[in-house]
C-alpha cells in the first residue's frame, strides 16, 4: 500500500510539474526563483535548504501552494472523473450527454440564423471608424452609448431549458411493485445522476453548525484581516464556510479562493487591454445580445442598475475572451449533423447572464479585480447551471436533489403540486439557474454565495430553494394556479440565507 501511496502522489506530483509549466506566469514564477538561486543568502553548498527558505521568506511559497490549490481543484480532479467516465463501455448517462450537444449545437443555430437574419458576419466585422470613436469617448459611460436594439431578442431563456430538460428521456426502469405503476413519476427520476440525501448534506456544511463563542462574532474581522495577512487560498476559503463574512473583506477573499489574489500582475492587466481593444475594433452580434441582456435585466433592477455602465465593460470584454472556452469543460458526445460555430469565449448569451456578473459590482471598484475573479467564477460555477451536463453539481443534479428533497421532506407541498398538476421545478428553476442572483437582496446573495464558494457546492442552492418552500408553506397549500405560487414566492427581500439554511439542515 505504501509502494502505491508513493507512486500516486509521484504522478500527481508530475502532473503537476507539466501543468505549472503550461501556465502563462510560468516563465515569470521560474525567473523569480532564479535571482533567489543566485542572492547572498543561498549557500551552493547547501542550496536545497537555503533556497527553500529564501522563497519562504519571500512568499514565494504561498504563491506556489495557491498555484498548486487551484491546478488540483481545477485541472486534475477534473481529468481524473473524466478518465473514469471513460472506462465504462456501457454509459447510462449517453443520452444525456448526446442532449447536451444538441443543446448546444440548438444554440449556437439559433444564434447562426440570427446573424443570417441580419446579414452580420458571426464572427464581427472591423467596427466603423465613428463608432470606434464613439465607443472609446464613453467607455466609461456606455450607457450612454446609442445603438439600435429593436432588432435583437435573447437566444434563450431559463425556460427554454427548462422545457428542455424535461423532456429528457432515458432508460425508463420498470417498477418493482405493480400496485404502485400508477403514481406519477419525477420528471428527473430516470437520470441516473449522483444526489446527496439529507443527512449528506448535513455532513457537507457541518461547519454552519459549530458553535463560537460571542465573542468571536465581534473578532470576526481581526480574524478575516490575520487569513488575508497569510494570502493563503485555501484558508480563505475556509473562511467563508462561517458565512459571516464582514463585508470590506469578501472581495479579497473571493479573489484568493477564484484565482489571482487582491493582487494583478503584468499579464493580467495586458489581457484585459487586449480584450478592451477587441471590442473596441471589431462589431460582434455579441454586443447587442449583451446591450439588450443588461437592459432588460440589471438596469430595471433597484439594486443594480447603478452598475449598468461597469457591467457592459466586463460582458463586452467577456464575449471576446478566447481563454474561457478553453478553460469550461463541455459535454463530448458523437452526434450527426452540422456543427455551428460560437462567439470567440464560447457562450452564447442569453436572458440573464449579466446577472452573475453584477453582483461583483458590489465587491470591487477596479473593473480589472472584477473581471478575472467573476470569469473564474462562472467558469468553475456558473456555466454548470446554463448547460447541460452529468456534472455532480450541474443544473440536472441540482433539479433531481430539488425534487428528492422536496418529496421527501415536504410530503404536503408535494402533493399539492402534483394535485393541481404543476411540475416543482417550474416554480425554482429561475433561482437555481441564475443562483438566486436578481431574486434576492445583494447582501444575502452575496452569503449564500460565500457558502458556494467555501463549500466548493452549487448543492446549496437547491437546499435553499426547498426551505424557501417550506417558509411559505401555508400560503402555498391555499392556492391552485403557479401564477399565484409563483406571487406568493416573487418577493425574497424579507429571506435570511444563513438562518434558513442552518433550519433546513436541522430537519428530520
Amino acid at each position: 500500500m505504501e509502494e502505491l501511496r508513493d507512486a500516486s502522489i509521484h504522478h500527481t506530483a508530475q502532473k503537476l510539474a507539466v501543468a505549472i509549466k503550461a501556465m502563462k506566469n510560468y516563465d515569470e514564477i521560474f525567473k523569480k526563483v532564479q535571482i533567489l538561486a543566485c542572492s547572498p543568502g543561498v549557500d551552493k553548498n547547501d542550496l536545497r535548504n537555503t533556497l527553500e527558505d529564501a522563497i519562504k521568506s519571500t512568499g514565494l511559497e504561498t504563491e506556489i501552494r495557491n498555484i498548486v490549490f487551484h491546478l488540483v481543484r481545477n485541472t486534475l480532479i477534473t481529468e481524473t472523473k473524466s478518465q473514469e467516465k471513460l472506462g465504462h463501455s456501457a454509459d447510462p448517462l449517453s443520452y444525456l450527454r448526446r442532449s447536451a450537444v444538441q443543446w448546444d449545437r440548438r444554440v449556437r443555430k439559433s444564434l447562426n440564423a440570427m446573424c443570417a437574419e441580419l446579414s452580420m458576419p458571426l464572427h464581427g466585422q472591423p467596427r466603423a471608424v465613428m463608432d470606434r470613436d464613439e465607443l472609446i469617448s464613453k467607455w466609461e459611460e456606455l450607457s450612454n452609448y446609442t445603438i439600435d436594439l429593436s432588432n435583437y431578442r435573447p437566444v434563450y431563456a431559463p425556460k427554454d431549458l427548462l422545457d428542455v430538460l424535461l423532456s429528457l428521456k432515458g432508460p425508463q426502469k420498470p417498477p418493482e411493485d405493480t400496485e404502485f405503476v400508477q403514481v406519477p413519476n419525477w420528471e428527473f427520476s430516470h437520470i441516473e445522476l449522483p444526489v446527496k440525501n439529507l443527512f449528506e448534506l448535513r455532513l457537507l456544511f457541518a461547519e454552519l453548525f459549530r458553535k463560537e463563542g460571542t465573542t468571536n462574532n465581534l473578532d470576526l474581522p481581526a480574524q478575516c484581516k490575520r487569513i488575508l495577512d497569510t494570502k493563503q487560498a485555501p484558508l480563505c476559503q475556509h473562511f467563508l464556510k462561517k458565512g459571516r463574512t464582514p463585508a470590506p473583506f469578501r472581495g479579497e477573499l473571493w479573489s484568493f479562493v477564484l484565482s489571482h489574489g487582491s493582487y494583478m500582475n503584468g499579464q493580467e492587466c495586458d489581457h484585459w487591454a487586449r480584450l478592451r481593444n477587441k471590442v473596441l475594433t471589431t462589431d460582434h452580434i455579441v454586443d447587442k445580445l449583451i446591450f439588450k441582456d443588461i437592459q432588460l435585466t440589471a438596469s430595471n433592477d433597484d439594486q443594480y442598475f447603478v452598475f449598468e455602465d461597469v457591467l457592459y465593460q466586463i460582458m463586452l470584454c467577456f464575449s471576446r475572451d478566447t481563454e474561457i472556452a478553453n478553460q469550461i469543460q463541455f459535454e463530448k458526445y458523437p452526434v450527426k449533423g452540422r456543427n455551428y460555430e460560437g462567439p470567440p469565449s464560447g457562450v452564447v448569451p442569453f436572458h440573464g447572464i449579466c446577472m452573475f456578473a453584477a453582483p461583483f459590482c458590489y465587491l470591487y471598484d477596479s473593473s480589472i479585480n472584477l473581471y478575472f475573479t467573476f470569469r473564474a467564477f462562472y467558469i468553475r460555477y456558473c456555466h454548470r447551471l446554463t448547460t447541460i451536463n452529468t456534472h455532480p453539481q450541474g443544473i440536472v443534479s441540482l433539479c433531481l436533489l430539488f425534487e428528492k428533497l422536496l418529496q421527501t421532506h415536504e410530503p404536503l407541498l408535494w402533493s399539492h403540486f402534483r394535485e393541481l398538476q404543476i411540475q416543482p421545478i417550474r416554480v425554482v428553476f429561475k433561482w437555481l439557474m441564475r443562483a438566486f442572483s436578481g431574486h434576492l437582496p445583494p447582501d444575502q446573495l452575496l452569503i449564500l454565495w460565500d457558502l458556494i464558494l467555501g463549500y466548493d457546492s452549487l448543492e446549496v442552492l437547491s437546499l435553499f430553494a426547498i426551505i424557501i418552500l417550506s417558509f411559505r408553506k401555508d400560503s402555498i397549500l391555499q392556492v391552485t394556479s403557479l401564477d399565484n405560487i409563483e406571487a406568493i414566492l416573487a418577493d425574497l427581500s424579507s429571506i435570511k440565507v444563513l438562518p434558513l439554511i442552518q433550519l433546513a439542515l436541522c430537519r428530520d
